[in-house]
């Protein structure tokens, strides 16, 4: 004989059922019962009860009906994207980004205000504010109409939204991102690496979306990797994975610096104007000097991402980040000494994202939060009329 079920274990139930419904509808036009009850596995009494319970409270929304056949036509549900409104944030060395997305995770408004690697913690800080304030205005909207923000960082970040640990950016060892960005949106701010959100974003909206093992290379004026384990963003226990390139002997703290160096032929004249696009454009023409100096950027990265392959196996490699624009230059090379040094070489990709992979991250990020909640019932969220 079954066991009953507690008051808690039904409530749990509903909860579990309304996300599966909620996840039937997304990204559709609209559905039937007959249609959401095949996609989530509940019974169509159970799914026209959830569906009912969602249109009380505004998730949901009828979407007319089904024309043709025989009898009364069919209606259709839609799942209501504009129910609510997330905040993601992108803060760099040298842009800070910030984007408001619906709850389908589709971009409604984005805002990119430039910075510098040298600014100090409060410049940079009031740099975020300008972004969020300014994207939150483009959208139509105030700090109180966002659900959850998500943010990205460079650096080691705690579980509280502190940034433990930041070489990259002066001043910024120890800055409270969470509590600093609840001042402008109040509802759950979530802070990660930037590396980790760039990963969760090719899993999401990118390459690696069918990728359940994948190892993500953030390639730029920084190095860096986020790591996918069974479908899901791998943190470790103090949410330091991916951090190889502590290792100095691996190459990836020095690495950018043979790029750099290629800016000035035997002869000290500029043969790359010192940046690092224009050395992969001078390798693209043949430069030996730009050729050699991004084999040796390549042969730094592929130490690293030969540890992490080895480590993991994963099914893809996936390079992002600023140098990411110059697949043709890099993929090949990089292919080729993961082959020297790995057993097992995994499809080795180039992001579909680009620079915009570590706000749809935070993006993501955010919207996981609020699925959470509406999964575990922890905190009311005010649908928007």
């Amino acid at each position: 004989m079954a066991a009953e079920l507690s008051g808690g274990d039904l409530s749990r139930l509903r909860q579990l059922n309304a996300l599966a419904v909620i996840r039937a509808l997304q990204g559709r036009p609209s559905l039937t019962l007959t249609e959401v009850a095949k996609r989530t596995g509940l019974s169509r009494a159970s799914t026209e009860d959830v569906v009912r319970e969602l249109l009380q409270k505004g998730w949901v929304a009828e979407a007319g009906a089904t024309a043709g056949g025989v009898g009364r036509p069919a209606r259709r549900y839609r799942f209501r994207a504009d129910a609510g409104r997330v905040l993601g944030i992108d803060i760099g060395g040298h842009k800070i980004r910030a984007v408001v997305a619906d709850l389908d995770g589709e971009v409604q408004h984005g805002v990119h205000v430039p910075v510098t690697p040298e600014m100090g913690r409060l410049e940079r800080l009031e740099a975020v504010d300008r972004a969020a304030a300014e994207c939150l205005a483009g959208a139509g909207l105030t700090g109180g109409d966002v659900w959850a923000t998500g943010v990205g960082t460079t650096g080691l970040v705690d579980g509280g939204g502190k940034v433990m640990l930041s070489d990259a950016l002066p001043e910024w060892t120890g800055v409270d991102l969470a509590a600093h960005v609840r001042r402008l949106a109040p509802a759950p701010v979530l802070v990660e690496n930037d590396s980790k959100l760039a990963a969760l974003a090719e899993c999401w909206r990118g390459v690696a979306r069918y990728a359940k093992d994948m190892v993500f290379l953030l390639a730029g004026l920084r190095t860096g990797a986020g790591l996918v384990i069974d479908g899901k963003l791998h943190r470790g226990f103090a949410n330091a994975s991916g951090e190889i390139g502590a290792l100095p002997v691996l190459g990836w703290i020095r690495a950018q610096e043979h790029l750099a160096a290629a800016g000035e032929d035997t002869d000290g004249e500029a043969v790359s104007g010192g940046e690092a696009g224009d050395v992969f454009a001078a390798a693209r023409e043949g430069d030996k000097a730009a050729v050699a100096a991004v084999r040796r950027y390549v042969k730094d990265l592929a130490l690293g991402a030969s540890a992490l392959v080895l480590t993991l196996d994963p099914q893809m490699v996936v390079v992002g980040g600023g140098f990411s624009r110059s697949a043709d230059v890099l993929i090949e090379p990089l292919r080729r000494e993961l082959d020297r040094w790995c057993i097992r070489t995994p499809e080795v990709r180039m992001s579909a994202l680009g620079d915009e992979a570590v706000v749809l991250g935070a993006v993501r990020l955010a919207l996981d939060d609020v699925e959470d909640r509406l999964l575990d019932g922890r905190t009311p969220l005010a649908v928007r009329p």
